[in-house]
């Protein structure tokens, strides 16, 4: 199980990140990928920090378990259905990176203008590209339930709260102002309904 699920995360790298670069290159000759601020202890920097962390330990999680060097807790697997879960939740981080079309970036760009995408998975929520990397983790917990497991959904967890909540959103709600107030006031931050954005104050978030 511990093979099949570091095939599943480095499939994940080189599609989400590798090819997708690739491609949006290719498309508009520019790779997507916007240098974060690199004032120490900044959003920016802490966002960029705990990410790197995080797909660190993602990766090490399934190594450690191939090599038996990882604490299991009880129950040891849930096998393929811990396998099913990674899967789907790599399908939504292509999904939604799709459905971005050109406007798809890594990284934010205040003098950037890009078009707000609500459509397809977006329609359901603001964010499915991390929901997806969530669904992708957790799926890798169950397969192996470890240490670096859990420390890599934990660190997710918290980087994506930084990178959507510190940097993302005040950067969309300064772009498009009320298209994205109205989009976030009916559509969830990583799930459906939840995070919604208080239509009456903009700064307030359910």
């Amino acid at each position: 199980m511990a093979l099949a699920a570091l095939i599943l995360y480095l499939l994940g790298l080189v599609l989400a990140f590798g090819v997708r670069t690739l491609v949006a290159w290719r498309r508009t000759g520019d790779t997507g990928f916007r240098r974060p601020d690199t004032t120490a202890f900044t959003a920016p920097w802490w966002g960029s920090v705990l990410f790197v962390g995080a797909l660190a330990l993602g990766l090490a999680a399934p190594v450690a378990g191939l090599f038996d060097l990882a604490t299991a807790y009880p129950p040891r697997s849930a096998g393929a259905a811990g396998l099913a879960l990674m899967l789907s939740g790599l399908v939504l981080v292509l999904v939604s990176q799709a459905a971005m079309g050109t406007s798809w970036r890594i990284g934010v760009d205040d003098d950037e203008h890009t078009a707000l995408i609500t459509h397809g998975v977006f329609a359901l929520v603001r964010n499915p590209v991390f929901t997806g990397m969530g669904v992708l983790l957790t799926g890798q917990l169950l397969v192996l339930p470890s240490v670096l497991s859990t420390a890599a959904l934990v660190v997710f967890m918290a980087a994506v709260q930084v990178q959507v909540r510190a940097i993302e959103e005040p950067y969309l709600l300064r772009t498009h102002g009320t298209a994205y107030t109205g989009y976030a006031a009916r559509t969830g931050r990583f799930v459906p309904l939840l995070g919604r954005l208080a239509p009456a104050d903009d700064t307030e978030h359910r």
